[in-house]
């Protein structure tokens, strides 16, 4: 339920997938470079985390979480807040935890959906395939592709998802690849093709690729 603690789910064993994906020469340096995989997903019901997607648009991590530290204290009954009772609330006491005019639309907006069935419980979820949540969820206000792609990633725990019009997924490959720039979104999508079914941990080393560029520590080819 919504009020439940967050809590990780039992770690994937991704060696299958890091197998698969060594037959890409490119990844197949990734992951020596990096490591096993380590992407664990967040048990959480999909209107909490998109809930909590919106809190963390455009601001810093911390900002976003000290939003919603306000937000939870106003519910203590619950471990976080459930629909009906974002729906009861009070515009300016949302506006009150720090929340600008827009994300209080669309909190509701994700609250309504929630209440309507439109957003679907985590149980309810395994009846999509991924294009169906995709196609549901952007319907809602202030909800994007690639906020659904996180959401079937790190909370549902999807294996096959590449959420190409990511920077970091696309800077990954760049630096991975030894290219001199990013490649397209259609691009990529063509790349990750021979990726399937599991590039979400291909683009769970991208990440891991990039973030290791930064620090210098990640050869290219």
């Amino acid at each position: 339920m919504a009020g439940d603690s967050p809590k990780q789910t039992e770690r994937p064993d991704w060696s299958r997938a890091e197998r698969a994906l060594k037959r890409d020469p490119v990844l197949k340096k990734v992951i020596k470079q990096i490591g096993p995989c380590t992407l664990e997903p967040v048990t959480r019901e999909p209107y909490e985390a998109l809930v909590r997607a919106i809190a963390h648009q455009q601001v810093h991590g911390r900002a976003a979480e000290a939003i919603l530290g306000r937000l939870l204290a106003l519910h203590p009954a619950h471990g976080f807040p459930p629909p009906e009772a974002i729906l009861a609330m009070e515009v300016e006491a949302m506006r009150g935890c720090g929340f600008s005019g827009s994300k209080v639309a669309a909190i509701r907006d994700i609250a309504e959906k929630a209440t309507g069935g439109l957003v679907p419980t985590r149980e309810a979820c395994a009846r999509y395939d991924d294009a169906v949540l995709i196609e549901r969820l952007v319907a809602i206000r202030g909800v994007g592709r690639w906020t659904v792609e996180m959401l079937l990633i790190f909370t549902l725990g999807r294996p096959d998802v590449l959420p190409v019009d990511d920077f970091g997924v696309r800077e990954g490959w760049k630096v991975a690849a030894g290219l001199e720039a990013q490649p397209k979104p259609k691009e990529l999508a063509a790349v990750g093709e021979a990726w399937k079914p599991w590039r979400s941990v291909a683009a769970w080393y991208l990440w891991r690729a990039a973030d290791a560029a930064k620090r210098t520590v990640f050869k290219p080819q």
